[in-house]
């Protein structure tokens, strides 16, 4: 057993130790030297061997531990991790300033700019000032325990200075500059091929199964939201950030107050220039509204929230000639040219491959072979054709097949669509590319369903239709090469798996085109069931948020098709989800109703009055247009209320709603009949 002296000095070591991580990892001013560091660290550990009773998790030699994982598990964030809208250019800057100060009414507000880093969002949650658990971004709804891995990288503390029994950080995760030229030299002399960049090399380096992997590629984490249930912790973004340093966070010190819109660009002008002076990779610059009373009131989109954006920085260009012009076949049978370019580096990414989108982009551009043309790395990750720089003296002009490159079947293009499609729905190169789509991570989460497998199974004839996958017999896949009884039998566990996956990566899954990860959680939230879509016109369709007539006809198209609603049929046999358990949209007094809500009710919350309503019908929507039924207006209602003056919209009180909801015949036919109505042009 040991003494209290020797449990004295190992808590000792371990603030000492702390301290100076603090110091050298998130403050940059460190104390002392490597070897002094090492020694007090192999103290330490010297006394927690002979001592195994004093160890804990939380201790500095803890960061690296145990045996590799075998997965990672699916975790629910506390709230929505939504991505930022994007403003491209000066006038897209200060129309989303327009916004805001309209939405506010014309009070006084401040932004804060930070840099964007270019890396991976994820979230660390502490529980009585440990670190309890880190979670990746994913799909915004729920991503990965990292936990371990992200206990490897030092800019987290593994303690952290709080008396808060919970609280969460979010940030982002980097790969500093140096490091990933580092990796890529230790590369380079094991023969291996080069990372392509530093935020790929991040994301893939979090997502190893062996922590001591992650701990080699030396990541950093900047923090920029604090929260406490949720919410956020903070009555301003700024407090936050303050909070964050404070609880021992590393807090990108690259930041400003900026009093309007000119001052914000100034920041951003003023780092578009010294980006290249900064230790790690940055992709532009985010704005938020400093104010967290006006960030509620401000509110959401379904996609991003209205009080804060992200000016991305032009993409950097290069020159290189176009050799030829390929043709790819995607998993909705869309035929898309590639250009195959001469290799080029792009901000230190070598780029022999870029989009062509369709037969019209490259009319639009003027494009023949053999021209040397202009690329860029838009986002600075996708390759992209700007212009032709000079035209090719033997250059030749592109013609898009009529039969399929890869099955010979006949290629058609709608009236008026840009897409020519394979009209083979059993074309290989459709199969291959909808299995990977349903089998990816993002999707039904299939591990172990790559490209070489999907390869055999297709070509062996065993997958004819994404159905067949829950119909493969272990007896099968042993006949495939490279393919043992425990990665069989792991691979038909993890396809009986994704049965329990929600209805909306089911949705995504299916492959209809315009439907991605958002637009199928939309549509499950608001029918609840795949047959509720699939039996819904059009109209109907575009009741749901975001849903416009473009994806509704693609929704219509794909259920009305005899072969989809075979794959459906089979699905269904196969035990899969077919409804959203989460939330029944009910007929109620509120159905075909859109309202909006602003400012603070007396007894319910935002998120209260909002589930009512929804269950009644209802759609709650952000921002006030012609299409809107009801405002529902609280104390200290902003600009929402004057938007709804002006278009004539009926404002109602939280008493006026309750008795709606409570109603026997709710507001279909006549919403304009309640007493506790209140016409704003009264």
């Amino acid at each position: 057993m040991s003494t209290p002296s020797i449990r004295a000095q190992v808590e000792e070591l371990r603030q000492l130790l702390r301290r100076h991580e603090h110091l050298y990892y998130v403050l940059d001013q460190p104390e002392v030297s490597d070897a002094e560091y090492d020694a007090l660290m192999r103290q330490l550990k010297a006394l927690e061997e002979a001592h195994p009773e004093l160890r804990s998790a939380d201790s500095p030699t803890q960061r690296v531990g145990g045996k590799p994982r075998e997965g990672f598990t699916k975790v629910r964030h506390s709230t929505a991790m939504l991505s930022l809208d994007n403003a491209l250019n000066e006038g897209e800057l200060r129309d989303f300033d327009r916004r805001v100060r309209e939405l506010l009414g014309g009070e006084p507000f401040e932004y804060i700019a930070e840099l964007k880093l270019d890396g991976l969002s994820m979230a660390v949650h502490y529980r009585e000032g440990e670190l309890a658990q880190a979670v990746t971004r994913g799909d915004g709804e729920e991503g990965e325990d990292v936990t371990e891995n992200a206990r490897t990288i030092r800019s987290i503390p593994l303690r952290s200075i709080s008396t808060l029994p919970a609280f969460e950080a979010r940030g982002e995760v980097v790969m500093p500059n140096a490091a990933f030229e580092r990796l890529n030299q230790e590369r380079d002399e094991a023969a291996l091929p080069r990372y392509a960049n530093p935020r790929n090399s991040a994301a893939g380096s979090l997502r190893v199964l062996d922590p001591s992997i992650t701990a080699a590629r030396q990541l950093d984490y900047y923090a920029y939201f604090y929260l406490i249930n949720g919410q956020f912790g903070c009555p301003t973004h700024w407090e936050s950030l303050e909070t964050l340093a404070q609880l021992g966070f590393k807090v990108n010190p690259n930041r400003a107050r900026c009093a309007d819109v000119d001052a914000l660009l100034e920041f951003i002008r003023r780092w578009e220039a010294g980006r290249d002076s900064l230790p790690f990779e940055i992709d532009g610059v985010v704005a938020k509204v400093n104010s967290v009373d006006q960030q509620q009131r401000l509110g959401w989109t379904a996609k991003a929230p209205r009080w804060a954006i992200a000016f991305k920085y032009p993409p950097r260009q290069a020159e290189t000639v176009l050799e030829d012009i390929l043709v790819q076949v995607g998993r909705t049978g869309v035929l898309t040219p590639v250009a195959a370019l001469a290799p080029v580096n792009v901000s230190g990414v070598v780029v022999s491959r870029a989009t062509l989108h369709n037969e019209d982009e490259i009319a639009r551009l003027g494009l023949q072979i053999g021209d040397t043309i202009v690329i860029e790395r838009s986002g600075d990750v996708i390759p992209k054709v700007v212009r032709v720089k000079m035209p090719g003296a033997l250059r030749r002009e592109f013609v898009m097949p009529a039969l399929c490159p890869v099955c010979g079947s006949h290629v058609a293009r709608a009236e008026g669509e840009v897409a020519h499609r394979c009209l083979n729905s059993s074309c290989p190169a459709r199969l291959k590319e909808s299995i990977l789509h349903f089998a990816s991570r993002s999707v039904m989460d299939i591990d172990g369903m790559g490209e070489a497998l999907v390869e055999q199974l297709v070509s062996q004839g065993l997958v004819r239709s994404l159905a067949d996958l829950y119909e493969l017999k272990l007896e099968q896949l042993l006949t495939l090469e490279r393919m043992g009884e425990k990665s069989a039998t792991r691979i038909i566990a993890n396809i009986a798996g994704t049965r329990q996956q929600p209805l909306a990566r089911l949705i995504n899954g299916l492959g209809i085109a315009f439907v991605g990860e958002r637009t199928g959680q939309i549509l499950a939230r608001t029918f609840g069931s795949l047959d509720a879509i699939a039996s819904a016109d059009e109209a109907a369709l575009q009741m749901a948020e975001e849903v416009g007539p473009k994806v509704a006809q693609s929704l219509r198209r794909f259920f009305d098709e005899m072969r989809n609603q075979e794959l459906i049929a089979r699905l269904r046999l196969a035990g899969l989800r077919f409804t959203e358990e989460a939330r029944t949209v009910t007929v109620g007094p509120f159905t075909g109703k859109t309202v909006v809500l602003t400012g603070t009710l007396p007894t319910l919350s935002r998120e209260q009055a909002k589930e009512l309503i929804e269950n009644a019908g209802g759609k709650v929507s952000g921002s006030v247009s012609k299409k809107t039924h009801f405002v529902v207006a609280g104390e200290e209602a902003g600009s929402k209320l004057g938007k709804a003056s002006e278009l004539g919209v009926t404002v109602i009180d939280e008493a006026a709603l309750l008795a709606l909801l409570n109603a026997a015949e709710g507001p279909a036919a006549d919403n304009s009949n309640s007493a506790e109505a209140k016409d704003v042009n009264a």
